[in-house]
């Protein structure tokens, strides 16, 4: 074992240590941050207009400062675009991350001096966390691929802007340069299709040890990692393979798939990163649930699901939340966000030390009749349904359709695009989804029951459809994912329109 993974593996123990006293002590460290967020902010052209002079506490702040998502914000940021000083946080953002918008078009999300190292620090605990739990591990020993946006930055007035993993690529700390691939070159690529194969040529060089990327990315890069060397194994290629760090993207529907390509199983780290800041991150690769980073510039907030769209609904801080509970997540951080809806759906599993799950978006979820059926829950099914009948699947989304053209009565469609048309009935497979579905969430149980809804329908898409849909809609990438729950039909009529459902 070299000085260098020794050395690495000391400080883990060390920082590790400190960061699992402190899990403990959240409430306190929450509160701090809380008092100085608005310490800090006063001054802004925001603390000014919500009078953050005269907020003592809590409840002050509830009372002077509504919940908003980014059309809330945006009125600011605009500002800041056009190059004012002191908006949302002292002074001007050192980065703004550029990220896919509503109905504003793009999003720029600010990315402060103080609220950097939260993106840095909260990467290297989570790769930490893993050698504090595993000390045998040879992980600094050899390299690490981490997949991510391009580094190329543009600038409006005078702010480096760019996606939040291009971002990172300028901050990474120099102890882990050596380390990281892809290289500096050939991260500047494009499009993607012709970044793999230069990302591949470069990996088949190195010792590669952890590898880092949203799961459908990295699947299509194992496979066409295999067609290039003819191996039939990922460890067939790199024998000291020993981690996978994920995060954005559910990592159930790839485990088996992934699996298979790898020839093993990996050691897993998910991590809870977002361009509004890195949220959380699990800390021991034998416990699912993510701890909260409690003292690293964030306040949070949480909304239960339930009273979302009521007039004045609930926010509570950290100390109030319960287990088992879904809540939107509510951000108010030193990059300069003040209660900002980001869109994720949380449930908690402990409490002291406060450990969570992503469990779906806001936005992203079917109640066309009052389901309620949410990512989790969507994704848990055909979790199940993968291992019940040894399925392969590359993509998928769900949809409602309210109004069938063939007269049938509403029901939900699951549009799936299989790596191998799957040997079973499909009636079979729709019966078992939908009876999973059922025991999941009550409201659909009802709703199928009584007949307000009929049993779920799969849609078949052919190979390279979803590849097609996306490049269709200009988020074809390594950063990009497929929507999984829409309350529309604009992507069920797109994929339609495209011609990909066999």
């Amino acid at each position: 074992m070299s000085i260098k993974s020794n050395l690495a593996k000391a400080t883990a123990q060390v920082i590790c240590k400190r960061e699992e006293k402190l899990s403990f002590e959240a409430d306190k460290k929450q509160l701090l941050v809380f008092k100085q967020l608005i310490a800090k902010s006063k001054d802004t052209r925001f603390g000014i207009d919500h009078q953050f002079n005269k907020i003592k506490n809590y409840q002050d702040f509830k009372d002077r400062v509504p919940v908003r998502d980014y059309e809330g914000h945006k009125g600011y940021i605009d500002r800041i675009l056009l190059g004012e000083e002191n908006v949302l946080w002292p002074g001007r953002p050192k980065y703004l991350a550029k990220t896919s918008g509503t109905t504003s078009g793009a999003k720029y999300i600010p990315i402060s001096r103080a609220s950097i190292s939260n993106h840095i620090n909260s990467a290297r605990n989570a790769l930490f966390s893993y050698a504090y739990h595993r000390p045998k591990t040879r992980i600094f020993d050899g390299k690490m691929l981490f997949l991510s946006g391009s580094p190329i930055l543009e600038e409006i007035k005078g702010i480096p802007v760019g996606r939040l993993s291009g971002i990172v690529n300028h901050e990474i700390p120099p102890w882990f340069k050596n380390a990281k691939l892809p290289s500096h070159e050939i991260n500047l690529i494009e499009p993607w299709e012709m970044k793999v194969d230069k990302i591949i040529e470069e990996l088949l060089q190195k010792d590669l040890r952890v590898v880092s990327g949203i799961p459908p990315w990295l699947q299509m890069l194992f496979e066409r990692l295999l067609e290039t060397t003819g191996k039939s194994s990922v460890l067939d290629v790199f024998p000291n393979l020993e981690l996978y760090i994920h995060g954005g993207v559910n990592y159930e529907p790839y485990r088996e798939k992934i699996a298979k390509l790898v020839g093993g199983s990996l050691e897993l780290i998910e991590t809870y990163p977002a361009s509004e800041g890195f949220l959380a991150y699990q800390d021991n690769p034998d416990i699912a649930s993510l701890r909260i980073n409690s003292h690293s510039g964030i306040f949070y907030e949480f909304m239960p699901l339930k009273s979302l769209g009521q007039p004045d609904p609930p926010r509570f801080a950290l100390d109030e939340v319960e287990t088992g509970e879904d809540y939107a997540i509510i951000l108010s951080t030193n990059a300069g966000l003040w209660v900002y809806l980001i869109g994720d759906v949380v449930r908690f599993d402990s409490i002291r030390p406060y450990k969570l799950r992503v469990t779906g978006r806001v936005s992203q979820y079917i109640s066309a009749f009052g389901e309620h059926v949410i990512a989790h829950e969507v994704d848990s099914a055909l979790s199940k349904l993968i291992t019940q009948y040894n399925l392969k699947i590359n993509e998928f989304t769900v949809a409602p359709n309210v109004n069938p053209k063939d007269g049938s009565s509403p029901h939900h469609e699951w549009f799936i695009e299989f790596d191998q048309i799957p040997e079973v009935n499909l009636k079979t497979l729709e019966q078992s989804l939908d009876d999973e579905m059922k025991k999941l969430n009550t409201y659909y149980k009802d709703l199928v029951g009584n007949g307000i809804l009929s049993i779920l329908k799969i849609r078949l898409v052919k190979p390279g459809g979803f590849k097609k849909f996306m490049i269709s809609i200009n988020q074809y990438g390594e950063q990009f994912k497929v929507k999984r729950l829409a309350n529309d039909r604009k992507i069920a009529d797109q994929l339609f329109e495209l011609e990909v459902l066999a």
